[in-house]
């Protein structure tokens, strides 16, 4: 989805190659998708690990920030002025949150949460 979003993307087969076709993607995978995963984050991750470690809370309200300016990015997508570039600054906005997520917050939760606390998250998320 974000590299979808960005500016001068690849044609990826598929998938829309216009403007509209992308927001109307993204309006979709937003409301399938990204909704319940950024509220599954927090309710069932963010809560988990609170108090375990000063970084990892701020770490966690860094990624709860990042999700509220993403939530607008895509609830502003209609009343863009300049569609392109609001969906390249959202393609570039998404990117960083998942590499952040994938490349310092997951590690760390790995490092500093117990292995019985990573089973409970991990239980939760079946549930």
């Amino acid at each position: 989805m974000a590299q979808l979003l960005k500016k001068g993307a690849p044609v990826y087969k598929g998938l829309p190659t216009d403007p509209e076709g992308k927001r109307d993607y993204a309006i979709r995978f937003y409301n399938d998708e990204l909704i319940k995963h950024f509220d599954d984050e927090e309710r069932i991750v963010i809560k988990n690990i609170e108090g375990v470690d000063a970084g990892l809370d701020k770490m966690a309200c860094d990624i709860k920030s990042e999700h509220t300016t993403l939530r607008a990015l895509f609830a502003s997508i209609n009343d863009a002025n300049d569609l392109s570039t609001h969906l390249d600054d959202l393609g570039w906005a998404l990117e960083q949150h998942i590499r952040r997520e994938e490349r310092e917050f997951f590690p760390l939760i790995q490092e500093l949460c117990s292995e019985e606390l990573l089973s409970e998250i991990e239980k939760a998320f079946v549930e």
